[in-house]
């Protein structure tokens, strides 16, 4: 005589989860995660900053690059975006997506980048595939003011006295890069220093450049 079926055991942890719901999920989850973040950063936490550098890098360096397709450039836009976000990160709606307002802030920052240099790379009235979905920049309000010359002069000020006071080798690489408009390897070749090392120097001038106007730059 065959030994009674054991019954089937029923599931107590209810219905599997939907794709819709877990994406859903996720989004919530990094959405919470961003505020941690950025509560963080505002409190004066350089690792949250970091944090959320790191998180979203790669995203906003792929949105970037399908508008100037020179990587050199893009790295050089990416960071910027990121030190102007940072910079109004006081400013920063929790009703909205971080990731959108940054990819807002990277693209005008980029549209700007590309009217100076006048290439033509990419429609603007075409929205931008991203992670996220679709998404369509906004192109920045130029109407005048009457303090818009005075605000930005403060700012050009407050700038050039925190270049001024980088140490030399940083000084020089980030003058040459953004005040003479040269690229990574004319740079290398000038002051006779490895290709790598431009870059790290670069890389680490942006990084005190924004520790000593994140501050002040509210003011304006």
């Amino acid at each position: 005589m065959p030994p009674p079926r054991t019954p089937a055991l029923k599931q107590t942890a209810g219905a599997p989860k939907t794709k819709e719901e877990v994406l859903t999920q996720r989004r919530l989850d990094s959405r919470a995660e961003d505020s941690r973040l950025i509560k963080a950063a505002l409190a004066g936490d350089q690792a949250s900053f970091r944090s959320l550098m790191k998180k979203y890098h790669d995203q906003v360096h792929s949105l970037l690059y399908r508008m100037v397709h020179d990587k050199d450039e893009v790295e050089d836009l990416t960071q910027e975006a990121f030190i102007k976000a940072f910079q109004s990160l006081r400013h920063f709606n929790e009703e909205f997506a971080f990731s959108t307002w940054l990819y807002k802030i990277a693209t005008n920052n980029c549209i700007d980048y590309i009217r100076k240099k006048k290439l033509a790379t990419f429609s603007i009235d075409k929205p931008i595939e991203s992670k996220d979905g679709e998404y369509s920049f906004e192109i920045p309000d130029t109407t005048y003011q009457p303090d818009t010359e005075l605000i930005a002069g403060q700012r050009s000020r407050v700038l050039e006295e925190a270049i001024q006071s980088l140490p030399e080798k940083y000084r020089i690489v980030i003058l040459m890069r953004h005040t003479e408009d040269k690229d990574y390897q004319e740079i290398a070749d000038e002051l006779k220093l490895p290709l790598g090392t431009v870059k790290a120097h670069i890389f680490r001038a942006r990084e005190l450049l924004y520790k000593k106007l994140k501050r002040k730059i509210h003011q304006y």
